[in-house]
Parts: C-alpha cells; sequence; structure tokens
C-alpha cells in the first residue's frame, strides 16, 4: 500500500463509535519486544540494525492481519510523512527521528501499527475507538504470539520480556486512553484528578504522550509499572480507573449545565463565532475551541451528525497533515494558520450555529453564574 493511499483514510478507530465515545476518543496497547541475543538499537551498528530490521520486517508482512499492509523504510518517508504518522498516533515522536535501519508497518485500518527498532527492536500497538482495552489487547496479543512463532524474543524466566529501558522491562506492556476532559478542566477539577491518578502508579501526559501539552482538553491515562502485574491485571486496572474519571468528568458537565449555563453557553458560542469567522488560526488555539465544540456536539447544541467531521478536524487540522496535499514540502506558519482557518470555516459553515435552547437559564441561575 501506498503512502498517498494511507493517509487518505483517517483510520477505522477515528470513524467508530466505540463505547464512551463522547469521553473516551480511543484505546490503545502497545508491547515492546527485542530480539534474543541481539544489540538494542541504541547500541547497534548500522549493519545490525539493517539486519534486524530486515528479520522483523519479513515476519510482520507475512501476517494474516498484515494483507495490503503500508510497509516502509524509514529513510525513505520524508520528514513530513513522518510527521503526519506521529500527528496520528501510528508511530511515535522519537520514531520519526530515526533513519536508516529503522522502519515502519501498519494495516490497512490503522489498528495495527508496528515500529522497527525505535528504543526497542519492536514496539508493537493496537488502537481502536472509545474505551476498549481489553479489545485492543486481544488484538495485540495475538499478533504478539504469531510473531513469538516466528521471532526468539528475548525473554527472562524470573524477570519477563527483557527491553531497553528497565521501565518495560516484564509485560513490556503500556496501556493507555485518549479522554477528552473539559467538564473537568473549565470546572477547575483536572489537577486534582491527575494528582490522585499519579498517586496510584498511573501516568496522565498530553495529546502526544510524555512531555506533551494536554492541548485539546485531551489527556492520555496510562499504566506505569510493566513489572510484578500480568497484562490482565493491568488491564482490569486502568479500566477501572478510567471508568471512575469517566463519572468525574459527567458529574462536571453537570454542574455547568446546572449551576454555570451562561458561562457554558458563551464559551461554546465564541468558540464556534471564532471559528467559524476566523481566516487565521493556529494549531494549539484551534484544537482548544474545537474541543468547546466538542462538548457542545455531546451536550446536544449541534446535530449529532456533525460529530465524525468536528473529529476529523482535530487530525486534519495539525501542520503535517495540512501540508500532505500541498506540493511544497514545508509551509510557511503563516501559510498553515490561513489553510487551517480555510478548512475549519468550511466544516463550521456547513453545520447550524449551536442551539442555545437545549439548555434552559431561570433568571436564578443566570445571576448565580454572574
Amino acid at each position: 500500500m501506498k503512502f498517498s493511499r494511507l493517509i487518505a483514510d483517517t483510520g477505522e478507530w477515528l470513524k467508530e463509535e466505540g463505547p464512551h465515545r463522547n469521553v473516551v476518543i480511543s484505546s490503545r496497547v502497545r508491547l515492546a519486544r527485542n530480539l534474543r541475543d541481539k544489540p538494542f538499537p541504541g547500541w547497534a551498528k548500522k549493519i545490525e540494525r539493517l539486519e534486524i530490521a530486515k528479520v522483523i520486517k519479513t515476519a510482520i508482512e507475512s501476517l494474516p492481519e498484515m494483507k495490503d499492509a503500508f510497509s516502509e523504510n524509514l529513510e525513505a518517508l520524508s520528514p513530513l510523512e513522518k510527521q503526519v504518522l506521529v500527528e496520528r498516533h501510528l508511530i511515535s515522536r522519537e520514531h520519526a527521528a530515526k533513519g536508516v535501519g529503522s522502519a515502519v508497518v501498519m494495516n490497512v485500518s490503522q489498528t495495527l501499527s508496528f515500529m522497527v527498532n525505535e528504543e526497542d527492536h519492536l514496539r508493537m500497538q493496537a488502537l481502536s475507538s472509545g474505551l476498549q482495552l481489553s479489545t485492543v489487547y486481544a488484538l495485540i496479543n495475538r499478533a504478539d504470539g504469531e510473531l513469538e512463532s516466528k521471532l526468539d524474543f528475548a525473554f527472562h524466566d524470573d524477570l519477563g520480556y527483557l527491553t531497553a529501558c528497565p521501565t518495560n522491562v516484564g509485560t513490556g506492556m503500556r496501556a493507555s486512553a485518549m479522554l477528552h476532559l473539559p467538564g473537568l478542566v473549565m470546572n477547575d477539577l483536572v489537577n486534582k484528578i491527575i494528582n490522585s491518578v499519579n498517586k496510584i502508579g498511573l501516568a496522565v501526559r498530553g495529546l502526544h504522550g510524555e512531555g506533551s501539552e494536554a492541548i485539546g482538553n485531551l489527556f492520555q491515562v496510562s499504566n506505569q509499572t510493566t513489572l510484578g502485574e500480568s497484562e490482565e491485571e493491568i488491564i482490569d486496572r486502568l479500566n477501572k480507573v478510567i471508568e471512575t474519571i469517566l463519572e468525574h468528568e459527567r458529574n462536571a458537565r453537570q454542574i455547568l449545565l446546572e449551576r454555570r449555563p451562561v458561562t457554558l453557553l458563551d464559551q461554546i458560542g465564541r468558540a464556534y463565532g471564532i471559528l467559524a469567522q476566523a481566516h487565521s488560526i493556529g494549531s494549539k488555539e484551534a484544537l482548544n475551541l474545537l474541543s468547546i465544540i466538542k462538548l457542545g456536539v455531546d451536550l446536544g447544541l449541534f446535530p449529532e451528525t456533525s460529530r465524525h467531521a468536528i473529529d476529523q478536524l482535530f487530525i486534519e487540522t495539525q501542520p503535517a497533515h495540512l501540508q500532505k496535499g500541498v506540493q511544497a514540502q514545508k509551509m510557511a506558519a503563516e501559510a498553515r494558520d490561513t489553510l487551517r482557518a480555510s478548512i475549519i470555516r468550511a466544516k463550521l459553515n456547513s453545520m447550524p450555529p449551536p442551539d442555545i435552547s437545549k439548555i434552559s437559564i431561570t433568571p436564578e441561575e443566570e445571576s448565580h453564574d454572574e
């Protein structure tokens, strides 16, 4: 499959309607594996990385799930193409910086992705819409089992799977969910939730994982420990925490509706007005305002049929995606901001304005909100 065909579709995980989709954008499970008696990528010589990549890539391409897959060595991809894959959460920012001796393989639906010679010899992930951690674990576990019959993975009877970073030793698994939490943010409760989650051994990160900012009210919640727990125990614990956060977010949205309806309508109205009229807008501002529009869809102020269009804009308005249809390899920031605004205007002008009748405001509530 060619890269142009791959990026022509945003992927099944963005289009599907998974459980709790209004809060949980996606679920992901990633496994780290290494070949026995081979140096980790960071220590391997170029010829060793090339040999390892060839062996692993061939094994991945032979999987039944990878029929018609996109498979490419990283040096054959432009920086722009690699950044598109980062923005779709199909490869890491660290992998995008790699070149000769590294590769990427992913299936047509973009629900399975394999990074060859990132920090480990192999990092494979499954991705799905909504809260479906058990489902995506089953998907990646099946692929892992098939690969283990073809490749000799480094495994220690006491420690488990051996990895380049000690924090991944054991299961080698990172399970995570991407959550949209505007209610908690608008009620100034999100930091309290993050601190509570961190105390029980889970991590909360931004849009693109470790070290990234939580723009667009998007947060990734994942396990930190990979040793001493089974994969099923990690998934079960993470599921319970995410379900609790889900409940807090729904309660926070209800508080906005009952106690701060004017503020809520003002935020949604301003977001719609700016996005529907702006002729230049930066990536961060666009994502933050689209988050409020998405909240408006969840609350019924916009038709449900507009949900997919708004979700697509979260991906399509990021820098590399804006340029993927442009011949120039690199657009100036001003040109990107103009193009971004144009794309968003076209989508929003095809939608009706927010239906404020969906939120009732009594004189007492209006006075209290002020």
